[in-house]
């Protein structure tokens, strides 16, 4: 059976095993954590039922797939305490913006099969997207395991890594836009009299199903818009407001400017 391994264990890598175990690809005694703290990796022991420590090379030595899934910030550190102890068998899935394939086979050692991913945080209710590209080593059935392994938890999308951080930003980042967005439609209806409970609700379903709608109608979302939109209509009204407000002109730039952010991590 496949071993995975997991060098930190914050809440993408508790999405990312949750998912894996549901789907009953690995039980949770074929994974084994580390974590920096021996209290957090007690935790993801208790929480998650995973061989849990503060060791990453006991991790390493465990894995068939290593999963780097630290902050972009770690890598460097972690990589040169692992580098050496890696196998030439292992596949390193690796979980950080603006960490190119190029760059993280400078850091790893050019005979390292590496799978880059921005998965985002709606996986850990099983509705993730997540982005990938392998490097030239990952064969065509080690590349079949990790999508496997990616798909347990929601869609994943093969693309040219000059996409990846374009992706990130969408997928990656987005889910806090839509956030705002869902606490500001409940404002909203709080200001027009809703409870607070019912207007997050209301919100949230909204958008949920307007996803829906998008994802399986076929249909353009501009269509899906005009079709709201009636004539002289009260929804035309609030599409004339946020309009005037350049709405999705400051989408656009939130999505650059989160893309060039991620490059430069």
């Amino acid at each position: 059976m496949t071993k995975l391994g997991f060098i930190g264990c914050g809440n993408m890598a508790k999405a990312i095993i949750g998912g894996i175990v549901s789907q009953g690809l690995v039980s949770p005694q074929g994974i084994y954590v580390s974590n920096y703290s021996a209290a957090s990796a007690a935790r993801a022991e208790a929480e998650l039922g995973v061989h849990a420590g503060t060791d990453n090379l006991a991790v390493v030595a465990q894995a068939d797939v290593l999963f780097l899934s630290v902050k972009p910030q770690k890598y460097e550190d972690v990589i040169e305490q692992i580098r050496s102890s890696l196998r030439p068998a292992q596949i390193v899935v690796t979980i950080a913006p603006g960490k190119t394939l190029a760059w993280l086979a400078e850091c790893l050692g050019c005979e390292v099969k590496i799978v880059r991913t921005m998965p985002n945080t709606p996986a850990l209710v099983g509705e993730g997207f997540t982005s990938y590209c392998p490097n030239s080593l990952v064969t065509a059935e080690e590349l079949d395991l990790v999508v496997r392994l990616l798909e347990s938890y929601g869609v994943a999308l093969r693309m040219d890594e000059h996409l990846i951080d374009a992706a990130s930003a969408v997928g990656g980042s987005a889910p806090a836009f839509v956030y705002a967005f869902i606490e500001a439609l409940a404002d909203g209806g709080v200001a027009e009299g809703l409870p607070r409970a019912q207007a997050y609700e209301v919100a949230a379903q909204t958008v949920l199903g307007s996803a829906k709608m998008v994802l399986e109608s076929g249909k353009h979302p501009g269509q899906l818009k005009d079709e709201v939109c009636s004539p002289a209509g009260s929804t035309i009204k609030g599409m004339e407001v946020l309009e005037k407000a350049a709405f999705r002109g400051s989408v656009i730039d939130a999505v650059r400017a989160t893309a060039a952010a991620a490059r430069g991590l």
